[in-house]
């Protein structure tokens, strides 16, 4: 591989999380753009971004290694000031966004939820090839579940199991921040990170 095409996915180093070695030659630290590493610092200098970083990492710090994912997130809403909570499920996954969402208002959060084939819109009426109504005729609708969200006025909304790239469509078009409580893996019991814990042996075809 090119030096020019390597990354911090090619570093076994990662000397830029405690800087007491030495950089690879093509470490993006030493190497870095100084424009995009200004432009992305001088981010942080809004009001909402700050308050965001900096209560991030107050949760990673006061609850590392202690906390379950669901905590973390009523930690992190708590320290952002969010008050609703909205949650965009997949259908699938509705009776975990039940329980979900009674935990968060036994917290004291108010919740708004949507799934995704909320509007049971025909997959036909969007142009998706006939074909894939073999798993279903009506049609996710991520960008109806962030738009009804941001007629909620939510302040925080949670992602429970979107597909691969309906939840791209969520992100784009939430107009509040966007958290993710479980990503969707049908195989694996949505742990997908299974897949790469398992590369060496069990997915090894993911790299043949």
């Amino acid at each position: 591989m090119k030096l020019e095409e390597m990354s911090c996915i090619d570093c076994a180093v990662k000397n830029c999380d405690k800087m007491d070695k030495t950089y690879p030659e093509f470490c993006l630290t030493t190497n870095m753009d100084q424009d995009v590493y200004k432009d992305a610092m001088d981010c942080y200098k809004e009001e909402e971004n700050h308050n965001i970083m900096v209560a991030a990492a107050e949760v990673e710090c006061d609850h590392y290694c202690q906390y379950t994912r669901v905590e973390e997130i009523m930690a992190f809403a708590e320290r952002i000031g969010a008050k609703k909570i909205g949650i965009a499920t997949c259908v699938g996954l509705l009776k975990e966004s039940r329980t979900l969402a009674a935990i968060f208002r036994k917290r004291g959060f108010t919740v708004f939820g949507i799934t995704c084939k909320a509007g049971s819109t025909p997959k036909s009426d969007v142009g998706i090839p006939e074909r894939c109504n073999k798993i279903g005729i009506n049609m996710c609708n991520p960008i109806l579940q962030a738009k009804m969200l941001n007629h909620a006025k939510t302040d925080l909304n949670v992602v429970v199991g979107l597909c691969v790239g309906h939840d791209s469509l969520f992100y784009k078009y939430s107009e509040a921040i966007t958290t993710t409580m479980i990503t969707k893996d049908r195989v694996l019991g949505h742990n997908p990170a299974a897949a790469l814990y398992t590369a060496d042996t069990y997915y090894k075809k993911l790299q043949d």
